[in-house]
C-alpha cells in the first residue's frame, strides 16, 4: 500500500452532474505513528483534542487495524478491521488508530444533490456513521478505480469517479442491510418466497399460500419479507404480475381479458384499473405504444 492523497477542482459542470468528489486517497498509519499526517492540507487536518467539522461527506474504509471513532451524533465507538466511517457535513467529530495496531484507511469525500437526497430519506444517518461490513474485495477494488482515476484527470473523469462513489455507497447500503440479518435463515426464507412467487405467477398462490409452504406464520413471513426486500408479499407478487404482463402485451396477441384470466387476476376490470396505477397507462394505451415504436 502506497501512501496517496489528492484534493480535486471542481467545474460549475461537474456540480451540475449531481455528485462531484472532493478528495480520495489511501493511508498505511504504522502502530505509534502520529495521526493524521501533518503534510495534509492545513483546512482537513485535525487533532483528536479539537476535532473537526467537514463541510462535506466523507467515506473511510478500515481495511486494518483499529481505533476509535467519536461524533456529536454517534457518540464514540470503537472501530474495527472492516468498519466504514462516515463523516456528515457539519458534524463535529474525531477518530484515531489504536497506538498498538495503527491501521490502514482508504477515503473519497464528495458533495452534491444525490447524496443530500441520500441524507434526506434517511439511507445513511449521523446517529449511525459506523458500519462495519467487514473485508470485501469489490468495495476495496471500487476506492481504488477512484484514487486511479484520479492519479491520470483525464477529460470527464469527474462524472467517471461520481459514478463510482454511487456505486460505493449503493454497495454499502446493500452490506449494511445484510449485517441485519447474519446468523438468520431469513437468505433462505426470502429467496424461496421470491422463488415461490415466480414459479406460481400464472396460479392462484396467495402471500398466505407462501407463508404456509414456508411453515411459518403469514403475520411473521410479512415483516421478514418487508423488512429485507422493502415491499410486503402482496405488493412483491403485484410487482411480478404487472411485469409479465407487460411481456405478453408486447410480444403475444393475447387480449387484455386472456391476460387477466392468465395472470389470475379477479377480473378484467381489476387487471386494467391496478395496471393504470402502476404503469400510468391502460393495457390496450401500452400495447399500441409499444406496437408503433
Amino acid at each position: 500500500m502506497v501512501n496517496y492523497y489528492k484534493y480535486l477542482p471542481v467545474s460549475e459542470a461537474d456540480e451540475s452532474w449531481g455528485l462531484s468528489v472532493l478528495n480520495t486517497g489511501c493511508t498505511k498509519i504504522d502502530a505509534g505513528s502520529p495521526y493524521p499526517y501533518t503534510t495534509h492540507p492545513e483546512h482537513h487536518y485535525f487533532n483528536w483534542e479539537k476535532g473537526r467539522v467537514l463541510h462535506e461527506f466523507q467515506v473511510i474504509y478500515i481495511t486494518k487495524g483499529g481505533g476509535i471513532f467519536e461524533s456529536k451524533s454517534g457518540g464514540k465507538q470503537t472501530i474495527a478491521e472492516g468498519s466504514i466511517l462516515f463523516l456528515f457535513p457539519n458534524e463535529r467529530h474525531r477518530y484515531k488508530p489504536d497506538k498498538k495496531t495503527g491501521w490502514n484507511e482508504y477515503w473519497v469525500g464528495f458533495n452534491g444533490n444525490i447524496v443530500n437526497n441520500l441524507l434526506s430519506k434517511k439511507f445513511f444517518t449521523p446517529a449511525n456513521p459506523v458500519i462495519p461490513v467487514g473485508y470485501h474485495e469489490p468495495l476495496l477494488n471500487l476506492f481504488e478505480e477512484i484514487i486511479d482515476k484520479t492519479k491520470e484527470e483525464k477529460a470527464g473523469y469527474q462524472p467517471l469517479i461520481a459514478g463510482a462513489v454511487l456505486h460505493l455507497l449503493g454497495y454499502i447500503y446493500s452490506l449494511s442491510q445484510q449485517e441485519k440479518f447474519s446468523g438468520q435463515d431469513i437468505d433462505a426464507i426470502v429467496n424461496k418466497a421470491r422463488l415461490l412467487f415466480r414459479s406460481n405467477i400464472d396460479q392462484h398462490f396467495s402471500p398466505e399460500d407462501v407463508a404456509q409452504e414456508l411453515q411459518i406464520s403469514y403475520s411473521r413471513f410479512r415483516k421478514i419479507f418487508k423488512a429485507y426486500t422493502g415491499l410486503a408479499p402482496g405488493q412483491f407478487q403485484i410487482q411480478l404480475k404487472i411485469h409479465k404482463a407487460k411481456e405478453l402485451l408486447t410480444n403475444t396477441n393475447k387480449s387484455v381479458k386472456e391476460i387477466a384470466f392468465e395472470l389470475n387476476f379477479e377480473s378484467n376490470f381489476y387487471f386494467s384499473k391496478l395496471f393504470k396505477e402502476k404503469v400510468g397507462m391502460t393495457p390496450g394505451d401500452f400495447r399500441n405504444k409499444h406496437l408503433k415504436s
